[in-house]
Order: structure tokens, then C-alpha cells, then sequence
């Protein structure tokens, strides 16, 4: 048998449990070769225990319309949003504030982000997430 061969990989954002085969995703899917249907299904039973958690993922398609798909954790600004209670980030983050969270809640930020980072400990990966922070006009506090 002939070994599968990479047609392509693509990365989307997708709701955790609760992903449906209608716009954002399922155009996108169905546009790189994966059916919508048979993606939703496996990808909405592997994340059941992250239900209503955005997730990042990266699906990988090969020749035989076959694919694989890793998930990955939550982005950063996502889980700083709910952090900090906020709908979205500031649009002028140098003069306006758009809310607060506390170095805890950057430490387990960095935590579960950890294994996607690419930092050597965890005090490197709460300055990175507290960077994201600072971008979206969020005040890191204690």
C-alpha cells in the first residue's frame, strides 16, 4: 500500500463540543477537501470536555481524502477576555483600559497554554501572556 501523502494543512478556530458545519467552518473545510460532516462529528466528540471553549486546531488532509486533526488550547487573547470578564479588547490600548486581571490568573493562563508556548519555564510564558495582555489594553495587576 502506498504511504498517504500531505495535500495540505490548515489551522481554524473552532468552538469546542458545539462546532457546527455551517458558516465560519464549514465552507472552510469543505473548500480544503475535508467533508464538513465527518470532521464536525469526530471533532465535536474528541473536545466534549472543553464544551463552548474556543480551541485551536490543525488539520492535516492527505491524497486519499482521508485527515488527521491535532487540537491545540484556546488562544491567548480568548482566555484573557474571560479573565477579565470583558467582551473584547480595547481599540486604543496605550490611553484606554478594557479591564483587569491578576498575576493568578496570568499564572494559570500560562499554565494552560503552556505545552503550545514556546517557553523554556513559566515565568517566561506569563511575561508572553502578559504581553498579550498589554496589546489588547488589559492591566496585568499584582
Amino acid at each position: 500500500m502506498a504511504k498517504k501523502q500531505v495535500v495540505k494543512q490548515f489551522k481554524v478556530l473552532a468552538p469546542g463540543g458545539t462546532a457546527t458545519p455551517g458558516p465560519p467552518l464549514g465552507p472552510a473545510l469543505g473548500a480544503n477537501g475535508v467533508n464538513p460532516g465527518q470532521f464536525i462529528q469526530q471533532f465535536n466528540a474528541a473536545t466534549q470536555e472543553q464544551r463552548g471553549k474556543v480551541v485551536g486546531v490543525i488539520i492535516t488532509v492527505y491524497n486519499d481524502r482521508s485527515f488527521e486533526f491535532e487540537i491545540k488550547s484556546s488562544p491567548a487573547s480568548v482566555l484573557l477576555k474571560s479573565a477579565a470578564g470583558i467582551d473584547k479588547g480595547s481599540g486604543t490600548p496605550q490611553d484606554m483600559n478594557a479591564g483587569k486581571v491578576t498575576r493568578a490568573q496570568v499564572e494559570t493562563i500560562a499554565k494552560e497554554k503552556m505545552e503550545d508556548l514556546n517557553a523554556i519555564n513559566i515565568e517566561s510564558a506569563m511575561r508572553m501572556i502578559e504581553g498579550t495582555a498589554r496589546s489588547m489594553g488589559i492591566v496585568v495587576e499584582g
